[in-house]
């Protein structure tokens, strides 16, 4: 059976593939020896979306488990409103529209689409700022490069990061447990 790959790792491996690598190595650890304050707030952020507590409104589903047979991804969408058939995810503090929140997104509308979910709208959302970034809907070739990207996900080989020393994963929060 092929496992399914974590929605909420692609913005991690887009990072830095050994970064997806040492957030599942220390994902079982107490959090409290390697967050910093911005993992700690994000997690807080997301917690009125996890206990479906964000929005009393029928229309708006808020922690939705989604996934995608055709791509083998699953995780958990923040919030869909049906109404306005907008898909929104939400970060703490966006400065910069990454490519990973940008894949990160379009794997829930993926996963969404195929569950038979209709999406006129993505948005990702910043909190701090309570800014909203509308995204285009996916194009055909957009669909080919995130399927491109699922692979390498899918192939990577801890094996070839020997040695691995990034400027962006000795200043991650794995730095310094792992350098």
């Amino acid at each position: 059976m092929e496992s399914y790959i974590q929605i909420s790792k692609i913005n991690d491996f887009m990072f830095c593939p050994l970064s997806l690598y040492l957030h599942s190595v220390y994902e079982s650890f107490d959090t409290s020896l390697y967050h910093e304050a911005a993992q700690i707030e994000g997690r807080a952020n997301h917690e009125g979306i996890e206990q479906g507590t964000y929005s009393t409104s029928k229309h708006i589903l808020q922690g939705l488990s989604v996934y995608s047979e055709r791509f083998g991804i699953m995780g958990r969408i923040d919030i869909y409103d049906e109404k306005k058939k907008l898909l929104v995810e939400r970060k703490t503090r966006i400065k910069t529209l990454w490519p990973g929140y940008v894949y990160q997104v379009y794997g829930q509308y993926f996963a969404m689409r195929e569950m038979g979910y209709r999406i006129e709208q993505i948005a990702l959302h910043s909190l701090k700022n309570n800014k909203r970034y509308f995204l285009p809907i996916p194009t055909e070739r957009d669909e080919k490069r995130f399927g491109f990207f699922i692979d390498q996900m899918r192939a990577f080989d801890i094996r070839r990061y020997k040695n691995h020393r990034c400027h962006k994963c000795m200043r991650s929060i794995y730095g310094l447990l792992t350098w």
